[in-house]
């Protein structure tokens, strides 16, 4: 791994977290991502599945957490099992976690080989009554593709069938939507890594060069400062592209006059950050392009405001749509008449603004974290309202992440990425 050493600490205090409310006499499973093929023998780079990772910070292949709070053998109240090393493998890949090295990285005493997961297992199921499912139920995940996870449900429903059955996806998203310190720090560490990137390319873009090559840039200032890159597929859209949500073929050339929308961030540690920025293509904003972008930065600063322990997500987005429609009128893209006749399903500013403002942040870029009760302390969420208007062949969009604190007002993960006009030009033009 490029990232430094993780603090075991973190996993065990989640894994405390997530067995605290589990069912008496049950175990939790927990597997990781396979390695996903594409042809021949290529195959696309590892990730691991975000919750194991949560649980034990193993960042490995074919790799299992079994989880037994009630077990009869202390030492098999939670176990590792990991894929067992040979000198094959270490000349080929890369040698695997020894059973030492897992037990620092996880803090899970007891460790034992891939291979002897079958046996075990099947001994602590015979002193269990329920089995925890780890499936897959974030509001946006749209998966087709056959999972280790989904196969493992498969298999034990058919070899357990006297089993009752639970979820752990509740307990997860509970969990793993308030951060701890060092969670934050590391997503602290991610946004820096993308300040960095920010910084290079302001002094790089200029009519002319091709969206691929401001792509290139940031890749390079995030590998070099120990992320993989990408925590999700960068958008680099000049003009009339910004004006696609999802635009990700960042292949056309930069115009004199155009703006450029950046949504990209770096991971690191497998803890994402998630930043837009809107700049100039020249170093400097026309009248019309800075009217639009003040009224998105200043929509921006008000969300971010509301971002506080007890707000609810459905409301908050309510209320950012009613800021943003007073800014359209004041853009003269929206009048009093349009809103008048909305329709209350999709409201008039939609039509500029058709996202929503925010979302949860962390080992995903749209992480998991309870979304229909009240906001806590220690969640992280992305502010990103912007305003796209063909007619113009421009779309702005400004993206933060924030941490909700107990008391007063979030604390901005990206204060340092540049976002003010007057800033931006600056280091455009030196």
């Amino acid at each position: 791994m490029k990232y430094f050493p993780i603090d075991s600490n973190l996993f065990i205090k989640n894994r405390k977290k997530f067995t605290a409310q589990m069912k008496p006499k049950s175990i939790a499973v927990f597997n990781s991502n396979d390695i996903y093929p594409i042809s021949a023998d290529s195959t696309m780079p590892f990730e691991q599945a975000r919750d194991i990772f949560y649980l034990s910070g193993a960042d490995q292949e074919e790799t299992i957490l079994l989880l037994f709070p009630d077990a009869l053998d202390k030492k098999k109240k939670e176990i590792l099992f990991v894929r067992e090393t040979n000198d094959h493998i270490a000349v080929w890949e890369g040698a695997k976690l020894t059973k030492e090295q897992a037990t620092a990285v996880s803090g899970i005493e007891t460790i034992y080989w891939l291979t002897d997961f079958d046996k075990i297992f099947f001994d602590l199921m015979t002193e269990a009554d329920t089995i925890y499912f780890n499936t897959n139920e974030h509001y946006r995940q749209a998966v087709e593709t056959q999972t280790r996870e989904d196969r493992f449900i498969e298999k034990c429903k058919k070899q357990f069938p006297a089993h009752q059955w639970a979820k752990s996806n509740p307990i997860l998203q509970q969990i793993r939507g308030v951060k701890e310190p060092e969670e934050i720090a590391l997503m602290q560490t991610a946004c820096d890594i993308t300040d960095k990137g920010f910084r290079r390319i302001l002094g790089f873009i200029r009519p002319g060069v091709w969206e691929y090559e401001i792509e290139a840039e940031f890749l390079h200032e995030f590998v070099r400062n120990r992320s993989k890159g990408f925590a999700y597929t960068p958008i680099i859209a000049a003009g009339a592209n910004a004006n696609v949500l999802h635009y990700v073929e960042n292949n056309q050339q930069v115009k004199n006059g155009d703006m450029i929308l950046m949504d990209l961030a770096a991971e690191y540690a497998n803890y994402s950050s998630d930043m837009t920025r809107t700049v100039p293509a020249n170093g400097r904003f026309s009248d019309r392009q800075r009217q639009v972008y003040s009224a998105v930065l200043r929509v921006k600063n008000e969300a971010t405001k509301m971002l506080v322990p007890g707000t609810i997500w459905a409301e908050y987005h309510k209320e950012v749509g009613k800021i943003m429609t007073s800014e359209l009128i004041g853009l003269g893209l929206l009048d009093k008449a349009d809103v008048q006749n909305e329709d209350p399903e999709w409201p008039a500013y939609k039509k500029y603004f058709m996202h929503g403002t925010s979302h949860h942040m962390g080992l995903n870029t749209h992480d998991y974290g309870e979304l229909k009760t009240p906001m806590k302390a220690n969640m992280v969420f992305t502010v990103e309202p912007g305003i796209y208007i063909p007619a113009e062949g421009m779309g702005i969009r400004l993206e933060d992440d924030v941490v909700i604190q107990e008391k007063g007002e979030p604390f901005n993960l990206m204060r340092n990425i540049p976002i003010e006009i007057e800033e931006i030009e600056e280091l455009m033009n030196k």
